[in-house]
Parts: structure tokens; C-alpha cells; sequence
């Protein structure tokens, strides 16, 4: 069985950072396209990022490219979300995803598992 635990969310004020983290339990991680979404309230989950497995290729939605990064260490089961230069508008609830192969996408429909997601607030 699969189970995503995300960490890392909080209070930032605005042009701060935070790292997120997704452990992931089970042994075929490093064959999993993993991939990052966000949720306000009263909005759709949206992309945010994805990477391939292998520290293969990486995808970004407009909003966050050059800001965020996603990177994954397979021997720690890990993904992370590397945020810089956060603003107001990415308040939300983080959710980490994954799904078996190397095609990632942007749509939540692709992926299989999900984490319980971590709550990013950020202060003007």
C-alpha cells in the first residue's frame, strides 16, 4: 500500500520561503511520477509541479516557474517542494501525488495516491 505524508506547510509572510516534504512509503518510489497541487478554499485543485522518476524532467505551472522547485531523493522515499518568493495568492493546502510510470500531468485525474496535505499561509 501507498501512503503520502506531506510536511513542511505554515505561516510566511510575503517574499519568504518554505520547503515542503512528502514521504512516501512503498518500495517502487523511484518509479513514480510525484507531483505537487494546490487547493484554496472555494477553488479547484490545481497543478503546481511534477517531475519524472529518475530526477527525470520536471513540469511547472505559469504561476510558480522560476519561484518553486520540485526535486526527489529516491533513497529517502522524498519529494520536496522548494518554494521562493511566496506570495499572498499561494495561500492554500498543498497536496503531494503520485502516480506509477514517467508521463506526468497536469490533471488531478492522472494520479493515484495522495497525501492528506499540508496548509500554506502567506501574509502580506
Amino acid at each position: 500500500q501507498v501512503q503520502l505524508v506531506e510536511s513542511g506547510g505554515g505561516l510566511v509572510q510575503a517574499g519568504g520561503s518554505l520547503r515542503l516534504s512528502c514521504a512516501v512509503t512503498g518500495r517502487t518510489f523511484s518509479r513514480y511520477t510525484m507531483g505537487w497541487f494546490h487547493q484554496a478554499p472555494g477553488k479547484e485543485r490545481e497543478f503546481v509541479a511534477a517531475m519524472r522518476p529518475s530526477g527525470g524532467s520536471t513540469s511547472y505551472s505559469g504561476s510558480v516557474k522560476g519561484r518553486f522547485t520540485i526535486a526527489r531523493d529516491d533513497a529517502k522515499n522524498t519529494v520536496y517542494l522548494q518554494m521562493n518568493s511566496l506570495k499572498p495568492e499561494d495561500t492554500a493546502v498543498y497536496y503531494c501525488a503520485g502516480t506509477p510510470g514517467s508521463v506526468y500531468s497536469d490533471s488531478t485525474r492522472f494520479y493515484d495516491y495522495w497525501g492528506q496535505g499540508t496548509q500554506v499561509t502567506v501574509s502580506s
